[in-house]
């Protein structure tokens, strides 16, 4: 893969060049000292992952990473010091586009980097995600299943990847502390960003925001998010579980094997939703959802991050609705408040 990189630091910058020599299919391009220059470089040579640190002088890498992602999109990965020491910048960054992140490999008084093999495993993981093109389908035919209508037992199954957490905030800090439904969010994030992700999401929203336990239940009105590399699924008891299976899902956790868990076993109604992402999971598991009768919705083009997973749901005939980020809270709220027959969108006295 072709890189470039992003860092102020002399000492960064010669940890990251001796962890990528031992990749020889990995090639440097360029490497900025501050977010404009990488700004500038990008437009001038794209390269097919950046690595970002976080904090530099003239601008930093959220904003940097922000205006690639506007003007000339591309992977990007956050590489800083301390990734927990800096949770907060690190969903900033990826709320605008940000892949990943890792910490700064470290470089011994022999010159020998420490931690290079995780830094390695996530460029590879993204250049197959990258590379992973998944060609448009013609949309079938939908026949949602007379399926009686329920108004109470919601879930809400929220799926997203790139750009995920700052559409989260814009969607849950609408939702009212009386939100008739629990809220579950698979976001595609290495297991270790997840409690800092839960807490920031919690001072954000007016409903409670806690880990996806195994063996827990969903909770009217609380947001559940899945908490490890591995699959969240649905048990037929209506709990949480999680599974390794199927192992040869790139997406790890994976928003399709989540969606079909809820469609197989979740005992009463469902709305599916769709955030920006790159790569197609989740819409097939949402076209499944749509095919059940139950209402879906996918994120559109204009304000995602990276329009790829809801692209594909909106290619197959998956969503119901395509909508704005900012529609959709509102939306959820029109589906499921008193007076409405959520499931469906239809009025109670016109059902």
């Amino acid at each position: 893969m072709r890189i470039g990189i992003v860092n102020d630091l002399t000492i960064a910058v010669e940890s990251l060049r001796q962890a990528l020599s031992s990749a020889p299919e990995h090639r440097i391009i360029w490497v900025a000292r501050n977010g404009a220059e990488a700004v500038q470089l990008c437009n001038d040579d794209t390269p097919d992952i950046i690595l970002m640190d976080l904090i530099m002088p003239v601008m930093d890498g959220v904003e940097a990473t922000r205006r690639i992602m506007q003007s000339t999109p591309c992977a990007i990965l956050i590489v800083t010091a301390t990734v927990a020491g800096h949770s907060a910048k690190v969903f900033e960054a990826m709320g605008a586009g940000a892949l990943d992140a890792v910490a700064t490999p470290g470089l011994d008084k022999d010159s020998k980097t420490s931690g290079a093999g995780e830094l390695l495993e996530k460029i590879t993981r993204i250049g197959r995600l990258t590379g992973n093109a998944w060609s448009s389908q013609k949309a079938p035919q939908i026949a949602p299943s007379a399926r009686p209508h329920k108004n109470k037992n919601c879930l809400v199954a929220i799926g997203c990847s790139t750009g995920g957490p700052k559409i989260l905030v814009q969607i849950l800090s609408v939702l009212p502390q009386n939100f008739p439904a629990a809220v579950v969010i698979v976001q595609h994030m290495d297991e270790k960003f997840t409690p800092g992700l839960i807490e920031w999401l919690d001072k954000q929203t007016a409903l409670p925001v806690r880990i996806a336990a195994k063996g827990d239940r969903p909770q009217r009105g609380v947001v559940h998010l899945a908490c490890t590399d591995n699959h969240l699924i649905l048990t037929s008891a209506n709990t949480f579980a999680y599974s390794r299976e199927p192992v040869e899902n790139f997406y790890h956790p994976s928003v399709d094997v989540f969606f079909n868990s809820v469609a197989t076993n979740w005992q009463g109604g469902i709305i599916g939703v769709l955030l920006t992402g790159m790569g197609k999971d989740g819409a097939q598991g949402l076209l499944t959802l749509r095919q059940q009768g139950w209402h879906t919705i996918a994120q559109d083009k204009n304000t995602c991050i990276v329009y790829g997973m809801p692209k594909i749901a909106a290619e197959i005939g998956a969503a119901k609705e395509v909508l704005p980020a900012d529609r959709i809270g509102s939306t959820l709220i029109n589906l499921l408040m008193p007076g409405k027959n959520f499931l469906h969108g239809i009025s109670a006295n016109n059902a």
